[in-house]
């Protein structure tokens, strides 16, 4: 068992998802940065489906009943390990960490990066829901958003022992984020210099995004020529729906399945994941690749 000692808000359990329930108009929810989730489960030995905890901004602290594998991915945070003896020990995320029962690990505020994997070998293993121990915020589905006090179980979603000690964290810099983009389905809907108002200029991560959207605002809009209303049509993780003011919204894990604005460009798998880690007040620019 591992107890929850601090939460900090916006603290879940993710796994890939529940695909397949889009018929009745229900997102796949999962991980938000997803290739950090499989990283996580990849280093402690984990089958893919195996359930993670998704701290914002990483502060989360727990403390372990038994010897435990973790690792911890995403974004930026500091990581402490106090054992059971009071003394602590230095750790750090991207790093495979023994603990031993009574351990407990600390990890704090992200200095950069929004999203923090936690991964420990077996798995997370809440209830599932629909087939899937994600929550889901946008449906309200699945395991709970977590608190400080909860119980949660380890599984046996492990196929493997760890094979190295640690992997290289991602580069940080200090120029916005590049985010790949595929144009269309709808770009037709907007006058002929649409690319370089997405390209050309950088655009800011508005406070009101979450699991469901990243909403941006910048000094162009995007501008439709194709003023009248769209049916409601099936999106994807990673669209880009823009609304009457203009500036893009980017769809992440937890978004309906249907939208009412046109899609001007749909992101890489890979970008979403960066986009996933995306602040409030942050940068980014968009790129166009086909």
């Amino acid at each position: 068992m591992l107890t929850l000692v601090e939460v900090g808000p916006g603290t879940s359990v993710q796994d890939r998802g529940r695909p397949g329930f889009s018929d009745a108009g229900l997102g796949a929810a999962g991980a938000a940065d997803r290739g950090s989730a499989a990283l996580a489960n990849r280093m402690v030995g984990n089958r893919p489906e195996a359930a993670v905890l998704e701290a914002l901004l990483g502060s989360v602290t727990l403390r372990t009943d038994a010897h435990v594998v973790a690792a911890i991915t995403g974004a930026a945070c500091p990581v402490e390990v106090e054992q059971a003896d009071g003394r602590v020990r230095g750790a750090a995320p991207y790093e495979v960490l023994s603990l031993a029962p009574g351990d407990t690990l600390r990890v704090g505020t992200a200095t950069a990066g929004l999203r923090a994997t936690l991964a420990v070998r077996g798995g997370i293993a809440v209830e599932p829901v629909l087939g899937s121990r994600s929550w889901d915020s946008l449906a309200r589905l699945g395991p709970p958003p977590l608190a400080a006090g909860d119980v949660l179980p380890i599984g046996d979603d492990a196929d493997a022992w760890p094979v190295v000690d640690a992997v290289a964290p991602p580069l940080l810099s200090s120029a916005p984020p590049v985010l790949d983009v595929v144009a269309g389905p709808r770009d037709d809907w907007f006058t002929a210099d649409w690319r370089e108002v997405l390209t050309d200029q950088v655009h800011r991560v508005t406070p009101d995004s979450d699991r469901v959207g990243v909403r941006t605002t910048a000094d162009r809009p995007l501008v439709r020529t194709i003023t009248r209303e769209l049916p409601s049509e099936g999106v994807e993780t990673g669209s880009l729906q823009v609304p009457p003011e203009g500036h893009p919204v980017l769809f992440l894990a937890d978004h309906p399945v249907t939208g009412g604005y046109p899609v001007v460009a749909v992101l890489t798998p890979a970008s979403v994941d960066r986009a996933a880690q995306l602040r409030p007040g942050d940068a980014v620019r968009f790129r166009i690749v086909g």
